[in-house]
């Protein structure tokens, strides 16, 4: 990871301290923080302390600086700085083609097992994983009596908290999600939208760490690892594709986001183009992980 150099700004900390937290950040979670992001960094540190109950971000840093790395202060830090953007449908064409395409060959290819393993990875507070399971009830009735495991992560304790409740304000659930499946899908709670009790059965949410060891998972037939890659570094980005491509099935699909690609990171994967969208696929069956 390159250094940060900072434009010169007022600041509350100093830049080696400024420097030393997003090398935290990254040891923890592979995420790179950009430079044009790092006045972010002082921004929501001063809410953190805030919430902490410390006098300064200095302070904060101080108490950081005496806990283990695995203590709950660390784990604070790192969750504030993260970036968790999502939406409901998000981008809308991968969806279509899910609909349309991926989905309805993958359960021809696996009508004989009746099984079907979906992944989200780095999903953030729960949007994609829920649009996907509302996709599967509302086009895919034959699935009912299938096995079907949709898991969910993200490294974020915090947000996966905010995920398993499924609640949303009335802004989040304008983003991307039509009123007749916010009718049809969500209850309303006060002020808020809450995923009906059924939708959220459909979804496992697991703490996964995308930059350390996995734990043991099925091979799967579907993977959404979308708008992840870019807060990686190339050695990460190459790494996590490795894992992906030993973690997908031999005939699975992997969709990433719209900017992210395996070219020239992983050369084991295939490009298809489906109407305005681009999934890919396995070139050859790799080892187990």
């Amino acid at each position: 990871m390159k250094p940060v150099s900072f434009a010169s700004r007022p600041r509350m900390l100093a830049i080696s301290e400024l420097q030393w937290m997003c090398h935290l950040v990254h040891a923890r979670t592979g995420v790179v923080v950009e430079e044009d992001k790092v006045y972010l960094v002082e921004a929501r540190l001063a809410a953190l302390a805030d919430r902490e109950g410390f006098g300064s971000v200095r302070e904060l840093l101080a108490g950081l600086r005496m806990e283990e790395s695995d203590g709950m202060l660390h784990r604070a830090v790192t969750e504030c700085l993260l970036v968790s953007e999502t939406s409901f449908f998000r981008d809308l064409h991968p969806f279509e083609s899910l609909r349309t395409t991926v989905l309805p060959e993958l359960i021809e290819r696996r009508a004989a097992q009746r099984t079907l393993h979906l992944w989200c990875a780095a999903c953030a507070s729960g949007q994609e994983p829920y649009s996907l399971a509302i996709l599967l009830r509302e086009h895919f009735p034959r699935l009912a009596d299938w096995n079907v495991r949709l898991i969910a992560s993200d490294v974020s304790h915090g947000i996966l908290r905010r995920a398993r409740e499924g609640t949303y304000s009335a802004l989040e659930v304008n983003r991307g999600l039509p009123a007749s499946l916010l009718v049809r899908w969500f209850e309303k709670t006060g002020e808020r939208w809450r995923v009906r009790e059924d939708v959220r059965r459909m979804v496992e949410f697991r703490e996964l760490n995308l930059a350390a060891a996995w734990p043991s998972l099925p091979p799967m037939d579907l993977i959404l690892l979308r708008n992840a890659l870019l807060y990686f570094d190339v050695p990460l980005r190459r790494a996590v594709l490795q894992r992906v491509g030993r973690t997908l099935a031999p005939d699975g699909v992997l969709v990433l986001g719209a900017g992210e690609s395996p070219h020239g990171l992983d050369d084991g994967f295939t490009a298809v183009a489906e109407e305005r969208s681009v999934s890919f696929r396995k070139n050859g069956i790799r080892g187990t992980t």
